[in-house]
């Protein structure tokens, strides 16, 4: 449909948007916003490419976006093609030095070049980087307990090749902004070894925006956000507010890791974290410069 054909009503709508818009964009620009991209947002293809358009305009507007992807549903397919089996303890993937040869191939090959491709045909600059490039990512081994409930014996689990960030180096990253690039990142790490790691996206996002000193952390999900004990989406939360709802187990399941991260962000002095739904058409843009925003804000403050 051309503009000739929308109806005065039509036209003042988005008039009425651009008007809206323009103040958070002065606000936000020169601010680096770091985004989880995830979940279905990712595998829908009418979706990853309102995605990538929309990252592209949070750059021409003057925003440095950085973009944390995931890929555990394509990393699963690989597997299941290749006839390697795969298990999970706690959510997180068990990786052998088999499995983890396949989820960089996926990660920092296939999937990280189709995002940047994406971002590029819709007028953006994207270069693809894996956290081992230039050292972005230092990791280590993750080491995770579980408590034998008859034992009450507490055992260490073997995730394989799954690490956590030790230390975030980037420099490469502000090279990055001040030529104008979109930075798309895997989230694979580096060991002191050499070894490869890999790293859950959500964490590997966390640990980056604390390390650049970005003004959002955006995580998509595909969920609302946080919810009540009614299922109501919570708009906004403080810090204090999600302990809260931990304790009293209004929270659980996979948003705990989540929020966790947000936590850890905001103490490394990310202004705001936002858990958004990536299922929504143009979340990012709705997130971004609209008044109320969408999904959950968790800030330090109780304002």
């Amino acid at each position: 449909m051309s503009n000739n054909s929308l109806t005065v009503e039509e036209q003042l709508a988005k008039a009425r948007t651009l008007s809206e818009a323009l103040p958070y964009m002065h606000r936000f620009s020169g601010q680096t916003f770091v985004i989880k991209y995830g979940g279905h947002a990712m595998g829908d293809e009418e979706l990853s490419l309102m995605f990538a358009g929309d990252v592209a305009l949070l750059k021409q507007v003057g925003i440095n976006p950085i973009i944390v992807h995931g890929g555990g549903p394509q990393i699963g397919s690989m597997l299941e093609r290749l006839q390697i089996n795969s298990s999970f303890i706690d959510g997180l993937r068990v990786t052998d030095q088999q499995t983890v040869e396949i989820v960089e191939m996926v990660l920092s090959g296939s999937l990280n070049k189709k995002i940047v491709s994406s971002i590029n045909s819709a007028g953006g600059l994207a270069i693809g980087l894996s956290g081992k490039d230039g050292k972005l990512i230092e990791a280590q081994k993750l080491t995770r307990t579980k408590r034998d409930p008859d034992s009450n014996i507490e055992r260490i689990l073997d995730l394989g090749f799954v690490g956590e960030p030790t230390r975030i180096n980037p420099e490469i990253l502000e090279s990055f902004e001040e030529n104008n690039v979109i930075p798309v990142i895997a989230p694979i790490g580096v060991g002191p070894n050499g070894q490869t790691y890999n790293i859950n996206a959500d964490t590997a996002a966390g640990h980056i925006a604390a390390a650049v000193g970005a003004t959002k952390l955006i995580m998509m999900t595909d969920v609302e956000g946080v919810l009540d004990k009614n299922k109501k989406l919570i708009n906004r939360l403080s810090s204090a507010e999600v302990l809260k709802l931990q304790q009293d187990g209004t929270i659980g399941g996979g948003m705990i890791p989540k929020l966790e991260t947000c936590l850890y962000a905001l103490e490394e002095g990310v202004e705001s974290a936002t858990i958004l739904d990536g299922r929504i058409p143009h979340v990012l843009l709705l997130e971004t410069f609209t008044e109320h925003g969408v999904g959950t804000m968790i800030t330090d403050s109780d304002d």
